[in-house]
């Protein structure tokens, strides 16, 4: 039995075909090979097309079947990942309204915070567990506000994950999950929050049918099938935003466990069983993929916007055509602290770690005499660093203390240099994973399937490539230090 895993990414659209009983990836497959855009017509705007990660995902299946690794007739369940907190819109025949506006979208940050001060501070953290803050619900709003004719004509709202398996079965449903990434969920209700709804005056029509994570979100199309060389008939069982996926697809599904990642954005993702949030809403809860009424499993997510992305920017703009590896082993040669330079990576919107503050990237302390590219690579990787860690201090306020935290060898993590600096500067153990988000997408179709007993039983042949220790936390933590008061600097002044 083959498992099909849908990873709809900002940077691109990842496919695994992955064989249930043994848990190996058959085949994988990426669309586009070089990296999508963000369309952003204003400063802090950024959207992009759901039709385009509709015709990507496609690609990417069609490439993956092209392998002949395995016979596209045996997949018998689908699942999917995706960006999470993005808005999309569709009207009763299911075309698409508007581009999505996507999660580091800022423009609604003041419609969130309004929202906040009318629902009530205490009210808003202890039931929806964050402030609306520039979430789902509050693009939503904004379209109302300024896009009234297009907000006319919407028939059903989606998370990106939930318009990827409409146009694979025409169904359109949703999750407990989904809806509490974009505010709207009520967990002390265990219901849609009726005060958002109200605060909004959202119609309750345009929330989907409201499914479990792991439950049969419709079945893939006769013409959609024939398209795509599979099965009519093949259930959707699993949708999951990709951090919640990547905790997953991690085995981080109990009460203490850690999950990190470092693509375009970076997160680090706790599992707790108590309904926990930060009085700032610096760092978001939301139901984990196995949250349920009578055993709450809660993620603590932290999300730094500016991770990837600007070392992205700079392979593009500065690195004279050097790759990711050329610029990490040029990095390595550059001792810690980068010979002063200090990089903030904050580039892209508003950082909700911050207080949804725009900070920008700034670099610091550049010496025309004495710094190169070199040094720029190795500072981009220390500053994403010393975003990380100042990130897991306010969870740390939050009771997130990890003893050890699981990342997939990819993105970030395939850099030695950010690997050990990463593990030096937090002073927490990584243990690095094969598994990416497509194949914990193929295993939470398995485990909504019931192809698995359990979860455990779809992670049971799970074990870790590599273990970093700290070995130079001392060294790092007074560069981390005059990083953050740099930082602090940049925040007195907004």
């Amino acid at each position: 039995m083959l498992l099909l895993g849908i990873d709809i990414g900002t940077s691109s659209i990842k496919v695994s075909v992955v064989d249930a009983q043994s848990q190996k990836t058959l085949a994988a497959a990426q669309y586009p090979d070089t990296e999508t855009a963000i369309t952003s017509i204003q400063p802090g705007w950024a959207e992009q097309s759901p039709e385009m990660w509709w015709e990507h995902a496609k690609q990417a299946i069609r490439k993956a079947n092209a392998t002949g690794n395995y016979n596209p007739e045996d997949i018998s369940a689908i699942g999917i990942a995706y960006q999470m907190h993005g808005l999309v819109v569709v009207d009763k025949g299911q075309n698409v309204l508007r581009d999505s506006i996507i999660w580091c979208d800022s423009r609604a940050v003041e419609i969130g915070n309004k929202a906040f001060d009318a629902i009530g501070h205490e009210k808003s953290l202890s039931h929806l567990l964050n402030s609306p803050g520039n979430f789902t619900a509050s693009k939503l709003a904004w379209i109302k506000e300024n896009e009234p004719e297009t907000y006319s004509k919407i028939f059903k709202i989606m998370l990106p994950g939930d318009f990827i398996a409409m146009k694979l079965t025409g169904e359109i449903t949703t999750s407990p999950s989904a809806l509490s990434e974009g505010v709207f969920w009520d967990f002390k209700k265990d219901a849609l929050s009726e005060d958002v709804i109200q605060h909004f005056k959202f119609e309750k029509s345009l929330i989907p049918e409201i499914k479990p994570v792991f439950s049969e979100h419709g079945q893939v199309k006769q013409d959609i099938a024939s398209e795509l060389g599979l099965k009519a008939g093949i259930p959707v069982t699993y949708k999951s935003g990709d951090q919640p996926n990547n905790a997953l697809s991690l085995n981080v599904l109990k009460p203490g466990e850690v999950a990190a990642t470092a693509g375009t954005s970076g997160v680090i993702y706790g599992v707790s069983d108590q309904l926990v949030y930060d009085q700032q809403s610096r760092v978001n809860t939301f139901a984990h993929v196995n949250h349920a009424t009578n055993e709450k499993r809660v993620g603590v997510l932290l999300c730094i916007n500016g991770t990837g992305i600007l070392n992205s920017w700079v392979k593009n703009n500065i690195s004279a055509g050097k790759g990711y590896v050329a610029m990490n082993e040029a990095a390595q040669k550059i001792a810690i602290g980068s010979n002063g330079l200090r990089i903030l990576p904050f580039g892209n919107g508003a950082e909700r770690m911050l207080n949804n503050k725009m900070v920008g990237v700034h670099f610091h302390n550049i010496d025309l005499n004495l710094h190169t590219q070199a040094h720029i690579f190795r500072a981009v990787q220390e500053g994403i660093v010393f975003a990380f860690r100042y990130g897991l201090d306010i969870m740390r306020e939050n009771g997130m203390n990890p003893k050890v935290i699981r990342a997939g060898q990819a993105n970030l993590f395939l850099s030695p240099l950010f690997a050990q600096a990463f593990v030096d500067a937090t002073n927490v153990p990584v243990e690095l994973y094969q598994n990416d988000g497509s194949v914990g997408a193929a295993l939470g179709a398995g485990i909504g399937a019931t192809v698995f007993a359990s979860p455990e039983e779809a992670f049971s042949n799970f074990k870790p490539v590599r273990l970093i220790e700290p070995q130079a936390t001392a060294a790092y933590e007074p560069i981390y230090q005059e990083w953050k008061t740099l930082l602090n600097a940049q925040l007195d002044r907004k």
